[in-house]
């Protein structure tokens, strides 16, 4: 496929990392020469310096002959100009633009072929925004991804010394919950994937991988932890555009306080929040923690854009008795560095769009993708279509669907249930299949196994 990209930035740079090792043809276009010549270094892609939304710069990307163009520039308006100059002159079949302003997405009449030619808008606010909130609603879990609209749900919980199943097989875990379907779909233990087999053995501090309907999750994770208890009084560090929207989306359920410096954003805050507590200050000031009881919140969220400043005021946080801490971390080298010590967990903003901009990439009918544990393994919702004719999975039992290396299938959704795979599972057309890759490298082969054959159309 050929695919340019606008803006070499972390999300720019990281999908263009991602795009470039599974053999797509991709170049990135920037105005900062330094940037590109490093990712030009680092891999093998064709860059162009200069403005995204200029035609003569889009054709010499080589736009007249393009599949996509993703706008992922720092500037909403330089993106959704570079969608129209392309869907104008060059007639590309696919433009996703990245647009942060709020005021732009909630005209919903702004974003079409008769207006600005838009086929797919990507929020990162919001997109955080709905990864914390899933995250607040199962304390206790390290990442939460819901597919098929949420019917199923993919949590990742560390297993803990006393939790029922740490030190027995897995095949036990369906003695424990005869009633609960639920499937392990990976281990990684000291930061090394395990593909999970009925008799591996769950040690503690292994990140476990599990796969169940919506309503299981938390009987599963009883099973792996002790359940922690539901957050009452949350703190948010920053109210940016994700700081308010998170408070906004949580605070008629829990206790909100907002921490932030600017006063004009406080006013702005204040005026549009109903029952969150708005505080004036900086959230590393030890002496305003400690006069808003500290020690009685649940949860802290340091989410400011500043890396440095989220991690200390998250680390004070914990230190004066906040019970848990989360952190936006916006480089991602820093992102293992801290998740697992006095940080519980460590977001990454660029993790969770680039998962989104995945989605629409891919080749065969991919819904979703989803970098688990910052990028060293994919979960991928595909929709099997055709018939078992034009169609490698369809019609076949799990067991004899040849499935790449490292690649085991969860769970399929059919209608409205959430079927848990076994070997004997036969898929049929219109199921949304649930696969979880260890090693990304054989994307491309899932991708095949869910493309239709000619025969179908």
């Amino acid at each position: 496929m050929k695919i340019i990209i606008l803006g070499a930035g972390q999300v720019g740079g990281s999908l263009a990392e991602h795009l470039a090792s599974e053999a797509n043809d991709i170049t990135v276009v920037d105005t900062d020469g330094e940037r590109l010549r490093d990712l030009g270094d680092r891999l093998d892609i064709r860059t162009v310096q200069g403005r995204g939304s200029l035609p003569t710069v889009l054709r010499q990307a080589g736009a007249d002959d393009a599949d996509m163009l993703v706008a992922v520039t720092n500037s909403d308006e330089t993106n959704m100009v570079a969608c129209q100059v392309a869907h104008t002159l060059f007639h590309t079949p696919t433009k996703i633009a990245r647009v942060r302003e709020a005021a732009y997405l909630t005209r919903n009449e702004l974003f079409d072929n008769e207006a600005i030619p838009v086929d797919v808008l990507i929020s990162p606010e919001q997109v955080v925004t709905n990864y914390i909130k899933r995250l607040i609603q199962y304390p206790g879990a390290l990442q939460v991804i819901d597919f098929a609209d949420g019917k199923a749900q993919l949590v990742a919980v560390k297993a803990y010394y006393g939790g029922p199943l740490v030190g027995q097989q897995l095949r036990q875990l369906r003695e424990h919950m005869p009633n609960v379907e639920t499937r392990v779909a990976a281990i990684f233990r000291r930061d090394r994937p395990i593909l999970p087999q009925g008799d591996t053995v769950i040690e503690a501090d292994d990140e476990v991988f599990f796969i169940a309907a919506k309503a299981n999750i938390r009987a599963v994770m009883s099973e792996m932890r002790r359940l922690d208890e539901t957050y009452k009084r949350i703190v948010i560090a920053g109210g940016g555009q994700i700081g308010e929207r998170l408070a906004e989306a949580i605070e008629s359920r829990y206790q909100v306080k907002i921490i932030e410096m600017n006063p004009a954003r406080c006013r702005h805050l204040s005026d549009t929040l109903d029952s969150t507590v708005v505080l004036q200050g900086s959230a590393s000031d030890r002496d305003l923690l400690l006069e808003e009881n500290i020690a009685d919140a649940d949860l802290f969220l340091a989410l400011t854009n500043d890396d440095e400043a989220n991690i200390m005021s998250s680390l004070l946080a914990k230190r004066l008795g906040a019970k848990k801490v989360m952190t936006i971390i916006n480089n991602p080298a820093y992102v293992d560095l801290i998740q697992g010590g006095d940080i519980d967990i460590a977001i990454s903003p660029q993790l969770a769009t680039i998962g989104t901009l995945l989605a629409h990439v891919r080749r065969g009918d991919i819904v979703s993708v989803h970098s688990l544990r910052r990028g060293a393994a994919e979960a991928i919702e595909a929709i099997a279509h055709g018939d078992a004719k034009s169609s490698k999975v369809i019609g076949k039992a799990i067991e004899d669907i040849g499935l790449p290396p490292g690649t085991t299938i969860g769970a399929i959704i059919r209608d409205e249930e959430v079927i848990i795979a076994h070997d004997d599972t036969v898929i049929e057309a219109g199921d949304h299949v649930i696969l979880f890759l260890v090693d990304k490298k054989h994307i491309r082969d899932v991708e095949k196994l869910f493309h239709v054959g000619l025969s179908f159309f």
